[in-house]
């Protein structure tokens, strides 16, 4: 009976453990796993963010070496490839006046040198001062022989502790420290926004560079790819974005009095025919600045005309500009 018994209470408690051993298992959801209509692809985890798709930048397309053609200019190759004239100077060791020759190859990047170990110096060898006691020995007159006495002896220890020919000991001054020299005020904010634009890779805020009427809309089929845009002489031309100027002059044929600007490593823009520049090579600018006045120069009418440059190609200025002639 008691083995009956404790049989029965045994079974009970097996019982028990499979009862709430389901009921710990039925506690645990599975994953809800959400998807789009027609999707194939699983949601990201609940609290965990899914890595965003870049867009693909533009490929570079500009070669590392350019020959030179009949009819180039260092001007012509810097703005066709993107680049500064000076900094095209400068990695190919040609100075003003900027002269090229047909057949030239012309390197369009930071040229790559071998890397020497510059050769060490030979060590200094630095004069020491000489001490007090050798400069005294060196002042007197050549020691004679003395028959040995304690007078000779006090006269010696004296003769020892003065300075020589009499002369008052040298006093050496000590170094001024030098004062810190307090750093130049930094540019306005807005003058620095703009240089810190032209490191940027892509990111532009464009705006019209005149008022007036489209006259020419951008063909790529043209020689000069851009806008015309007319209006009256000595009219305001201005900055269609933040930059800074790399170019001014009558260097570029069919372009007349030219500005060019840079806005960073891969946009340019191009602002052609002006009767004045107001603005001079290396001068950082901001959006909307005054830079030129509206002209005709080498042109058959007052006109303005505009190009915006990637990487060196031209493209479509409407792409780019908004469009509220106001803002």
């Amino acid at each position: 009976m008691a083995y009956l018994q404790a049989f029965r209470l045994s079974i009970v408690g097996v019982v028990a453990i499979m009862t709430l051993v389901a009921c710990t298992n039925t506690a645990r959801r599975a994953p809800v796993i959400e998807r789009l209509p027609g999707s194939t692809k699983q949601a990201a985890p609940s609290g965990k963010t899914a890595p965003s798709v870049q867009p693909a930048k533009t490929p570079d397309w500009r070669p590392a070496t350019y020959t030179v053609q009949k009819g180039d200019t260092l001007y012509s190759i810097a703005l066709e490839h993107g680049h500064d004239y000076k900094d095209v100077a400068e990695w190919n060791g040609i100075s003003a006046p900027y002269t090229i020759r047909i057949g030239q190859v012309l390197r369009l990047s930071i040229a790559q040198t071998e890397t020497t170990t510059p050769l060490k110096s030979a060590p200094t060898l630095e004069a020491k001062p000489l001490a007090s006691s050798e400069i005294i020995r060196k002042a007197e007159p050549k020691a004679t022989k003395q028959t040995y006495s304690d007078q000779a002896l006090a006269q010696f220890e004296k003769d020892l502790a003065r300075p020589a020919n009499g002369a008052a000991p040298v006093v050496t001054p000590k170094p001024e420290i030098a004062k810190a020299t307090l750093p130049k005020p930094p540019p306005t904010a807005e003058l620095a926004k703009s240089a810190s634009a032209v490191e940027d890779d892509d990111k532009v805020d464009w705006n019209w560079p005149a008022e007036g009427k489209i006259l020419a809309n951008f063909n790529d089929n043209s020689s000069a790819k851009g806008l015309d845009i007319g209006g009256t002489l000595g009219q305001p031309v201005i900055a269609a974005a933040a930059g800074k100027v790399v170019h001014t002059g009558s260097t570029l044929r069919g372009y007349g009095k030219l500005i060019i600007i840079k806005h960073n490593k891969s946009y340019f823009s191009v602002y052609a025919h002006n009767n004045q520049v107001l603005v001079r090579e290396g001068q950082v600018v901001v959006k909307g600045q005054r830079i030129g006045e509206m002209g005709s120069s080498d042109a058959d009418r007052v006109k303005l005309h505009f190009e915006i440059r990637h990487l060196g190609k031209p493209v479509d200025p409407l792409k780019f500009l908004p469009n509220d002639r106001n803002s």
